[in-house]
């Protein structure tokens, strides 16, 4: 058998996607891989670019959007691979990542499943990266504030286990499926992807069974990008619904019998959460109708004199400031750095790779430096910032 199968659901997000694509393809060098794509019928041009750009990618089209798990079921069910790993098209990987993952699953015989480091746009440290079963006991501990007051607190804290360091290796409960690699032998046993999620949950509801059937869960400390939302578009209504119907599939299937006496506090928890989420987000809809206006102040660029033409054309279009620095010790010295401003690095040159960018905007937070990460690529004349492209 083949030694992984990468398997990425896609749906309107074409220039994460050929990003994501590029970072794999370096990722999966001395891995014996194949890569699946997964259309959940796109409305932009996502499936023609990738058979023109990727054609060593196996592509499936949906024609209608079947959701995330059985869209990845629809892949799983044709990979022919001793490890399967889910991946969200809005995430860039090192290079070493995916080496990574395969030794820790060959030291960790247990270990079923695996997640690593996500590393927010801003550099941060993405709390989701680790996370407990959300019993009711822990997400009342959430969303009381408990959590936040006491982050290193085993009790208090089991939601993101924040308790644990985020640079060792350890066992977690809930793996986030953004990144979730998975033993061929443990989806075996544990079964494919619940259908009954459509978006969010599938990968609580898989972990916990996983460690049902006795196996482990892990966590990697190996950084990947990850621009959260992008690949879901977390500002819609539909996305608040799917979330929070998500909550109650997981635990009406497999909470209600052991907290039966809980179960009306819980339903009546997760409406009233999704209530207030989307108010906040009708709210700050609101504010945008209302005081429209640019939200980058500028862009920092590291890159080839190619590249830079391109990026100060578009920004000229787009009427974005742009500043070019020689290098990542330029842009800690340089004087706007004060301002909440974009860190864009040209990735086509091996000198500023994907993963020295991902090493770069990590650099820049430990500064302390209000820089966001965005990437410009040659190869597929796109600008890539967190909440926007431009081409």
């Amino acid at each position: 058998m083949m030694q992984l199968s990468i398997v990425i659901v896609s749906y309107n997000v074409r220039p994460y996607l050929a990003q994501c694509l590029e970072s794999v393809a370096a990722a999966i060098e001395g891995i014996d891989a194949e890569v699946w794509v997964v259309d959940n019928a796109s409305e932009d041009d996502s499936v023609e670019y990738v058979r023109r750009a990727f054609p060593w990618v196996q592509l499936i089209e949906n024609k209608a959007n079947v959701g995330f798990s059985r869209a990845n079921n629809a892949a799983i069910c044709k990979a022919q691979s001793d490890f399967i790993l889910l991946l969200n098209p809005d995430t860039i990987l090192s290079k070493s990542t995916l080496h990574d993952a395969l030794d820790l699953m060959a030291r960790e015989p247990k270990a079923g499943a695996l997640g690593t480091m996500m590393i927010n746009h801003d550099g941060t440290f993405a709390l989701e990266s680790r996370r407990g079963i959300p019993t009711p006991a822990t997400a009342f501990y959430k969303m009381s504030g408990l959590c936040w007051l006491f982050p290193r607190s085993r009790r208090f804290g089991k939601y993101y286990m924040q308790y644990l360091d985020a640079s060792d290796a350890s066992q977690i409960e809930i793996i986030s499926g953004a990144f979730m690699m998975i033993r061929r032998q443990t989806l075996d046993e544990a079964g494919l992807l619940d259908e009954d999620y459509f978006m969010y949950g599938e990968d609580i509801d898989l972990s916990y069974r996983i460690l049902q059937q006795g196996w482990q869960n892990w966590y990697m400390p190996s950084p990947i990008l990850h621009y959260k939302g992008e690949s879901t578009k977390l500002t819609s209504m539909r996305y608040v619904y799917n979330f929070y119907n998500a909550m109650l599939i997981f635990f009406n299937k497999n909470l209600s019998r052991k907290y039966r006496g809980l179960s009306w506090l819980v339903k009546l928890a997760v409406y009233i959460c999704g209530a207030l989420v989307m108010l906040a987000k009708f709210g700050r809809r609101l504010q945008v109708w209302v005081m429209p206006g640019t939200p980058h102040e500028g862009l920092m660029f590291v890159g080839s004199d190619a590249a830079w033409e391109a990026v100060s054309e578009i920004c000229r279009r787009k009427r974005l400031k742009a500043y070019r620095c020689a290098d990542i010790d330029a842009v800690a010295a340089d004087k706007h750095t004060g301002k909440a401003l974009y860190l864009t690095v040209e990735t086509d040159t091996d000198s500023e790779s994907y993963t020295r960018a991902i090493e770069m905007l990590r650099e820049c937070a430990a500064w302390g430096l209000k820089l966001h990460l965005g990437t410009y690529s040659l190869k597929h004349k796109t600008l890539i910032l967190p909440n926007d492209c431009f081409e």
